[in-house]
């Protein structure tokens, strides 16, 4: 098919792809513990069943965790096989308050479609469905289409399901779309993405609360205790003063500093933190945050002092750098940090890898033609990705001679994680178009790109 034909059958199937993508959008399937995982269940189910109308042998899938969905087709003689990765488990929502619409139910404004999920990941996995249904039956590629049930809660089974069914998953090129664009009109290929450690600190000072005004100026209370040390992670500038973490310049675009004040919704005179390009802050440095403190409520709090208190911290890993080796190093600065001689106590919650891809070759060739294509003439570009898809590392290591492709159906008003997540649609229906082309355009490369064997 050529590419005007690709085009008129994408734009054939585009309302249905819609509709099915608020389907999906109004299942709340949160893999999280305290949230009812029999809506992940009827998530699985109603993807496979997507997958099923595409004529791909489906299988629900899972190792412990929530289930995962596999859908195969085998490519023609001599053609590469592709796999196709998206997630169909959610964020939970959070305060209901800030959402301008219920989050399971999606609503167009502006051009944009509202909703959890509608973004992150469920428009990725219609994207792939999308081109599915524009080949019919005329799929020039094999196909693997490997939607997962628990990568918002961390990707627990994932290693476990890639192992164990590793034969059906092997593939010549890998697309994950679970990234974002540069900017509406703007397409990208991902090609690093920072690494993370999740912990927690506690300190304790007393054996229990105190009255404040008794021992106070005396006896040190945990909350003090926990914000001086929290304030050594930082230096004056907001750069991570943490020694043992690595980081290195090299971002090849650069983030007006207007632009990213307007999309990260940076308060008026707030100093934006760290030095050097802002680029090379949210992808090739490490960064530091808290996002959380366990402590007496204000309206609840006593005139006492108060005898602990525990933080979660988060940390984004610039590529390069080892989880382990940076869990590590924050260990010893805390220790070292802690003042007056509180008792200290440090829980690592998560970790996972960076990575950086190597994005030269034929694959990849290939998709900055079918971007380029579906963009009207729009360049790609390459970017990091501050956030982080540890898993991506596991592919890696798994499938070592697979290209990698990283896409995106976000862009920076998507406000995935947060309220009021929201998808592009114009944008969503170029991300559908450059899917089909870039699987022609592999077809046409052959298994010649970066071809894996089957183990």
């Amino acid at each position: 098919m050529s590419d005007a034909e690709l085009r008129a059958a994408v734009e054939r199937e585009l309302p249905g792809v819609r509709a099915d993508l608020e389907r999906l959008v109004r299942i709340p399937g949160i893999a999280f513990e305290g949230f009812d995982h029999a809506h992940v269940e009827r998530s699985a189910e109603a993807v496979a069943e997507l997958l099923r109308g595409c004529s791909l042998d489906v299988r629900i899938v899972r190792s412990g965790g929530q289930p995962a969905v596999i859908g195969t087709r085998p490519a023609p003689p001599g053609a590469p096989t592709v796999l196709l990765y998206a997630h169909h488990d959610v964020q939970p929502v959070g305060d209901l308050s800030l959402w301008e619409s219920d989050p399971f139910e999606p609503v167009e404004r502006d051009g944009r479609l509202y909703g959890r999920g509608a973004a992150d990941d469920k428009a990725g996995i219609m994207a792939h469905v999308a081109a599915l249904r524009a080949y019919g039956d005329t799929l020039p590629v094999g196909v693997v289409l490997f939607v997962e049930g628990e990568e918002e809660y961390g990707s627990d089974s994932l290693e476990r399901l890639l192992a164990e069914h590793r034969d059906s998953l092997a593939a010549d090129v890998i697309v994950i779309a679970d990234s974002a664009n540069w900017d509406v009109g703007v397409p990208a290929l991902t090609t690093s993405l920072r690494g993370i450690v999740n912990f927690f600190v506690e300190v304790r000072t007393l054996q229990q609360a105190v009255h404040s005004g008794i021992f106070g100026g005396v006896v040190p209370d945990a909350l003090t205790v926990l914000a001086r040390l929290l304030a050594t992670l930082h230096d004056d500038a907001g750069n991570v003063a943490v020694e043992g973490l690595s980081g290195r310049a090299g971002a090849t675009v650069d983030y007006p500093p207007e632009r990213f004040r307007a999309e990260a919704g940076v308060l008026d005179g707030v100093h934006l933190v760290g030095t050097d390009r802002i680029t090379d802050r949210l992808w090739t440095k490490p960064s530091l945050s808290v996002l959380g403190i366990d402590a007496p409520a204000t309206a609840e709090a006593p005139n006492a002092l108060v005898p602990q208190a525990r933080a979660k911290i988060s940390v984004r890993l610039a590529p390069g750098d080892d989880p382990k080796q940076a869990y590590e190093a924050l260990c010893a600065h805390v220790e070292k940090h802690v003042p007056w001689g509180a008792r200290l106590d440090v829980l690592l919650e998560q970790g996972g890898a960076p990575c950086a891809i190597d994005a030269t070759g034929p694959m990849f060739d290939a998709a900055r033609s079918a971007f380029r294509t579906a963009w009207d003439g729009t360049d790609p570009v390459d970017i990091g990705i501050g956030g982080s898809i540890p898993f991506i590392a596991t592919f890696q290591e798994m499938f070592p001679q697979a290209a990698i492709l990283v896409t995106g159906v976000e862009d920076p008003q998507s406000r995935a994680h947060g309220p009021n997540e929201s998808l592009h649609l114009g944008e969503f229906a170029r991300v559908c178009l450059a899917e089909t082309l870039l699987l022609s355009r592999v077809a046409a490369v052959g298994t010649g790109g970066g071809s894996v064997s089957k183990p």
